[in-house]
């Protein structure tokens, strides 16, 4: 059995910002046929930062835990500041994961610079 952290646990219990922003402007899609685990991130960009930003994660709690702190840390975020988050800066951000956990739960950053590249190729397109 895995050993979660406090904070782990509290995003488990009470995650934030769960649900989809229908009108996106970006959005990532990331998952691991592994272990199941899939995430949806969105986000609502305004002018270079992050305005808003929503997930979907059907995945075990470390899953969920690891999409909800990624909210926290991305919103208000620029665009560069927000590709700067990794996989490891969310897992220290919710004071570590259990080893076993790191690779399949931990997928919320690359589903965040899945949904920035979404949102800039949508831009270019328009452009």
């Amino acid at each position: 059995m895995a050993i979660y952290t406090e904070k782990v646990m509290e995003h488990i219990a009470s995650p934030r910002n769960v649900g989809v922003l229908e009108d996106a402007d970006g959005v990532g899609t990331v998952g691991n046929p592994v272990c199941g685990d899939m995430m949806k991130i969105y986000i609502k960009v305004n002018g270079d930062r992050i305005d808003d930003i929503r997930f979907q994660t059907f995945g075990c709690g470390a899953a969920i835990a690891t999409s909800s702190i990624l909210t926290e840390l991305a919103k208000g975020k620029s665009l560069d500041e927000a590709m700067a988050i990794t996989r490891d800066t969310v897992a220290r951000e919710l004071g570590g994961l259990p080893a076993q956990k790191m690779h399949c739960s931990n997928l919320a950053a690359d589903g965040l610079h899945e949904a920035i590249r979404d949102y800039q190729a949508r831009r270019e397109g328009q452009e």
